[in-house]
C-alpha cells in the first residue's frame, strides 16, 4: 500500500468512526421511555466491554444484581465482575446530601465510566432501568456515547391497577406485570381482590369466602347489554393463597413498588354475600349467588348491623398483616342504596347518628372503617363516590368518573389519584373498528392517554394542585379472561400511561414518543412474543380523501415489522403489495380506490386494517 492509498484509508476510517459515534448519539437520544428530564450528550464513546461494578454508599444485593444482569453481556471474565484494573467501571453511588428529588437519578456517561449516582435506592433502580435502556433499545450496544441524564419523576404516585375479580390471573402473569412496571418506572400496583364474580383473597377466618364466594356457577357469553343473555355454563373462580399474596408482595417490593390490595365495600359484595348472607339488609334475598354477569348488582353490606363491621375488621385484620403498604383501597363505588332505604337497622342507625339520607349513611359507613385502618397504622383509598355524602377525614379519593370527583376533593385538601374513565381505563378498545375484540363500548386511543395532563384544570389553584399525588390506570376485567387479552388491552397504552406519569409535561412530544421511540420498544416485546395491540401503520387514517393521485407512504409501527396493503378491496395480507418505499396511486376520474393496509409483526402479530378510501369522483 503506498502513502496516498494509506492517508485515503485513514481518512475514510476516520469519517466512518465519526458516523458511528452521530449514530449512536442519535439512537441513544431517541430510545428512553419514559422522556427523562434532562438528557444532554457529548463527543465521545464508550466500549462496551469487561464492564466492572462498584457501589458507593449502600450494599443493596437486589441493586447489585441487577447492575450484574445489565452488564453481564459484556463481561468475559464472568466470575470477576468487581475488579477494576482496566475495562469499563459502573459506579453506583447512593449520597444522601445530593440535590436530586427522591427517586431521582444521574447517570452520567464518559471516560472514567459510567456513573449513577442518586439520594435514595429506587433512584439507583430507575437510572438502572434507563441504562438498560440505553444499552438494548433497539438491541445490545457495543458501543455506548459518552452523555449526562438528570431525571426524577413528575408524580410519586405512578400507578397500574389489574382486576382479577372478574377473572383471576396466574402469579406468574402478574410478576410479568410487575416487571413491565418496573422498566418503565411505575411504582404502585392497585390489586383488585373482590367484588361480585369472586373473591380472591385466603381468608383464615370465614372459609366461605374460598369455598363459595371464589366460585361462580358459570359466566356471561357476549356483552353484558345484550338480550336475552347467554352463558358458557362452566364454573370458574379461585383465589390466592396467602403464600402466594405474599410472594407478589415481596416481588413487587424487589422492584421498589408497592402493593395496594383492594377489598371492596359496601357495594359489589355480592360474593362476600353468597359466602355469608346474613351480612345483607333483611329487605335483601335469604340467599345469593355469586355473579354471573357483569355491571352494577343491587347487593351491599347492611349497614346498620354490627356484623357487618365485625366481619370486615377481620377481614381487613387479616388483609394488612399480608399487604405492608400505607394504604388499603376499600372501593366505595357504585353502592346501590335500594335495600338500605328499607331496612329497619339501616334506618335505625341513620336516625341514631342524625344522618339525613341514605348517602350519609355511606360516608358513616367509610369514615367508620377508616377509623379502623387508621388505628393500625394504614390510610384509606377509595373511588370518588365517597364524596356523596361527605368525604372522610384522612381518605384519598380515586377519581375514575372523569375528573370532577378529583377536582372537588383537591378543593378540599384531600390526596387525589387521577385515573379517569376518559382517559386512563385501558378495558375500553382503541378505536371503533370490529376487528378489535370484544370489550366494552367506549373508545380511548394510544394518542388520547399520552395527551392526559392530569394537573390542567383551571379549576386547582397552584397550592390545590399540589394534592394531585399522581395518576394510574385500570385494567377492568369482564371481558378479559385470559392474560393475553389482558395484555392486549394494557400494551402499548402502559408506555404512554408511563411518561405521563414521569415525564414533565412539557418534555411530552407526541410525534418523537409514537414514531421514534415507542416502535422499537414494542419491538422488544415482539421478539418476546408478548402481547399487545399492534398500533396501525403510521400515516394512515380511516378516512375518504379526494384527491386524482396519492402517494402510499406509511411506515409500520413497531421495528422490523412490515405494512402491507391491498387495493381490490379485501383484506390485506403477506399476499398483497409490500410497502418497502412509498408508491404513488393514479386515481382515474370518477372512480375511487380503496387502499386496505396493515402491520405484520416479525412475531406474526398483525394490526387491525385500516381503510383509506381515495376519490376523485
Amino acid at each position: 500500500m503506498n502513502y496516498k492509498t494509506s492517508v485515503k484509508v485513514i481518512i475514510l476510517n476516520c469519517i466512518l468512526l465519526f458516523l458511528s459515534t452521530f449514530d449512536i448519539k442519535s439512537e441513544t437520544n431517541s430510545m428512553i421511555i419514559p422522556m427523562p428530564v434532562k438528557f444532554s450528550q457529548q463527543d465521545g464513546v464508550v466500549e462496551m466491554k469487561d464492564i466492572k461494578l462498584r457501589t458507593i454508599g449502600f450494599a443493596s444485593a437486589n441493586l447489585v444484581s441487577l447492575a450484574e444482569a445489565i452488564i453481564k453481556p459484556y463481561n468475559n471474565d464472568k466470575n470477576n465482575l468487581y475488579r477494576d484494573k482496566y475495562g469499563v467501571i459502573l459506579y453506583l453511588q447512593i449520597d444522601p446530601s445530593v440535590s436530586i428529588p427522591s427517586e431521582g437519578y444521574r447517570l452520567t456517561v464518559n471516560d472514567k465510566g459510567i456513573q449513577i449516582i442518586a439520594s435514595t435506592e429506587s433512584g439507583i433502580f430507575y437510572g438502572l432501568q434507563s441504562l438498560s435502556q440505553l444499552l438494548t433499545v433497539p438491541c445490545q450496544k457495543e458501543q455506548l456515547g459518552f452523555l449526562e441524564i438528570e431525571d426524577y419523576p413528575r408524580f410519586s404516585y405512578r400507578g397500574l391497577q389489574l382486576d382479577v375479580g372478574r377473572h383471576i390471573f396466574p402469579v406468574e402473569f402478574i410478576k410479568k406485570y410487575l416487571d413491565m412496571m418496573a422498566q418503565y418506572k411505575l411504582n404502585t400496583f392497585h390489586w383488585h381482590l373482590t367484588g361480585d364474580q369472586g373473591w380472591r383473597i385466603e381468608i383464615d377466618a370465614y372459609p366461605n369466602l374460598m369455598e363459595t364466594g371464589a366460585y361462580r356457577d358459570q359466566t356471561l357469553i357476549g356483552h353484558f347489554r345484550e338480550k336475552p343473555r347467554r352463558f358458557d355454563g362452566l364454573k370458574y373462580g379461585g383465589y390466592y393463597s396467602k403464600e402466594e399474596m405474599r410472594e407478589v408482595v415481596a416481588y413487587a417490593a424487589s422492584k421498589y413498588i408497592t402493593v395496594i390490595p383492594e377489598v371492596e365495600m359496601p357495594g359489589h359484595a355480592t360474593a362476600a354475600l353468597a359466602s355469608y348472607p346474613h351480612l345483607a339488609c333483611e329487605s335483601a334475598p335469604d340467599s345469593f349467588k355469586v355473579a354471573e354477569y357483569w355491571g352494577v348488582h343491587n347487593n351491599a353490606f347492611c349497614a346498620g348491623k354490627e356484623e357487618t363491621f365485625g366481619f370486615l375488621e377481620k377481614v381487613l385484620d387479616e388483609v394488612i398483616e399480608i399487604f405492608p403498604s400505607e394504604y388499603i383501597h376499600i372501593g366505595g363505588d357504585e353502592c346501590k342504596k335500594d335495600y338500605w332505604k328499607q331496612c329497619s337497622d339501616c334506618q335505625k342507625r341513620m336516625k341514631k347518628n342524625k344522618l339525613k339520607n341514605e348517602d350519609e349513611l355511606q360516608s358513616y359507613f367509610i369514615e367508620r372503617v377508616e377509623k379502623y385502618l387508621n388505628k393500625k397504622g394504614r390510610q384509606i383509598i377509595g373511588w370518588d363516590e365517597i364524596l356523596e355524602g361527605g368525604i372522610a377525614p384522612n381518605a384519598t379519593l380515586m377519581s375514575w368518573r372523569g375528573v370532577s370527583g378529583g377536582i372537588a376533593a383537591a378543593q378540599q385538601h384531600h390526596d387525589v389519584i387521577m385515573t379517569p374513565n376518559t382517559y386512563l381505563y385501558f378495558d375500553y378498545p382503541e378505536s371503533t373498528s370490529d376487528q378489535e375484540p370484544l370489550t366494552i363500548h367506549r373508545v380511548i386511543p394510544l394518542e388520547k392517554v399520552y395527551a392526559y395532563n392530569p394537573v390542567s384544570s383551571s379549576e386547582l389553584t397552584s397550592e390545590q394542585q399540589k394534592y394531585i399525588k399522581g395518576i394510574q390506570a385500570c385494567v377492568w376485567t369482564e371481558y378479559a379472561r385470559t392474560p393475553e387479552k389482558a395484555a392486549y388491552l394494557t400494551f402499548p397504552r402502559f408506555y404512554a400511561l408511563s411518561e405521563v406519569a414521569w415525564t414533565q409535561e412539557q418534555k411530552k412530544n407526541w410525534e418523537d414518543f409514537s414514531v421514534n421511540r415507542l416502535p422499537n420498544h414494542l419491538a422488544e416485546i415482539d421478539a418476546d412474543n408478548f402481547n399487545y395491540r399492534v398500533p396501525t401503520p403510521l400515516g394512515a387514517e380511516e378516512k375518504t380523501i379526494q384527491t386524482e393521485k396519492y402517494t402510499v407512504d406509511f411506515k409500520p409501527s413497531v421495528k422490523g415489522a412490515k405494512v402491507y396493503f391491498s387495493l381490490d378491496g379485501r383484506m390485506p395480507s403477506e399476499n398483497d403489495f409490500l410497502l418497502s418505499e412509498p408508491v404513488t396511486i393514479n386515481v382515474p376520474k370518477g372512480e375511487e380506490r380503496i387502499v386496505k393496509s396493515l402491520v405484520i409483526t416479525p412475531s406474526g402479530k398483525r394490526s387491525i386494517v385500516v381503510t383509506t378510501i381515495l376519490s376523485n369522483m
